[in-house]
C-alpha cells in the first residue's frame, strides 16, 4: 500500500480523478505480497512506476486485499488495466491475458483468496452504476506458490513478470498513455509501495528459516502448556 494520503497522485478520491481527466487510464495491481505469488500484481505495478513515467492522466494504483474500496478507481477509470495472480489451471508462470466482459468471469471462476471475491464485486457494482471503463484488461499469471507467508515471488513468476510488464506498456502506448523510461526513481510521495514492503527491502528483511519460524509465533509455541493426563482420560 502506498503511505500517501487518498488525495495524492497515486490514490487520489474518484471526484479529483473525475475532475483530472476524462480519458483517466487507471492501472491496478492486486493481491497479497506476503503470500509469495499473491503479490504478482502489486509488483508489477511497483515494477511499472520505478521504470516508467507516463502521462498525467494515468494512474498507478496498489490495490492490495482493498476489495469494495478500489470501487472510486474503477469508477473513474475509462481505461482499466489489472495486473493480478489468477489459477487459470495452468503451468506456473504462464500468463494469460482476458479482456472486457470476460474479466469478472475469469476473477470469479476460480478464487484463491478474498481479493478477488472483493474485485469482482467492484466490477459488478461498477457496471450497476453506470460508471464502468470503456475497455478493461486483465493481465493475469498462474502462481506456484501462495502457502509461504513471508515469501516472495518464485523465480518462474518473476521471468513472467517481465513479459506481463510488457504486455502492460504495449497496451498502454495505444491507450495513449505516453510511456517513457524514468531517468530518476520515485520520490516517497509518488511510491505506489510502502518503502518497507518494495521488493527488495522485502525480500533483503525476511530472516531465514533457522532463526525465524514460519509454522506460527514462536513465542506462543514456546508456552503452551503440555496436555494434562487426565484430560485425556488418563490416571
Amino acid at each position: 500500500m502506498s503511505p500517501t494520503s487518498p488525495e495524492t497522485t497515486c490514490h487520489p478520491t474518484r471526484d479529483t480523478l473525475l475532475e483530472d481527466d476524462d480519458n483517466c487510464i487507471v492501472v491496478l495491481g492486486i493481491g497479497n505480497v506476503l503470500w509469495a505469488d499473491e503479490g504478482f500484481g502489486v509488483r508489477c505495478v511497483e515494477a511499472l512506476q520505478q521504470r516508467w513515467d507516463f502521462a498525467p492522466h494515468v494512474r498507478l494504483i496498489d490495490g492490495g486485499t482493498q476489495g469494495l474500496y478500489l470501487i472510486q478507481h474503477v469508477q473513474a477509470a475509462k481505461k482499466l488495466i489489472i495486473f493480478d495472480a489468477v489459477d487459470y489451471g495452468l503451468p506456473p508462470g504462464t500468463l494469460k491475458v482476458v479482456e472486457n466482459e470476460e474479466v469478472p468471469k475469469f476473477l470469479g471462476a476460480k478464487k484463491m483468496s478474498l481479493h478477488q471475491t472483493g474485485f469482482q464485486e467492484v466490477l459488478m457494482l461498477a457496471q450497476l452504476t453506470g460508471d464502468y471503463p470503456q475497455e478493461v484488461l486483465l493481465i493475469g499469471c498462474q502462481p506456484e506458490e501462495l502457502e509461504d507467508y513471508g515469501g516472495s515471488l518464485r523465480e518462474i513468476v518473476k521471468l513472467a513478470m517481465e513479459d506481463a510488464l510488457a504486455l502492460g506498456v504495449a497496451r498502454l502506448r495505444e491507450w495513449g498513455a505516453e510511456p517513457r523510461p524514468r531517468r530518476a526513481p520515485p520520490d516517497g510521495s509518488e511510491v505506489v509501495t510502502l518503502p518497507t514492503l518494495a521488493l527488495a527491502a522485502y525480500e533483503s528483511g525476511r530472516p531465514d528459516a533457522e532463526l525465524a519460524c514460519r509454522v506460527g509465533d514462536e513465542r506462543f509455541l514456546m508456552t503452551v502448556p503440555a496436555p494434562n493426563p487426565a484430560h485425556l482420560g488418563g490416571t
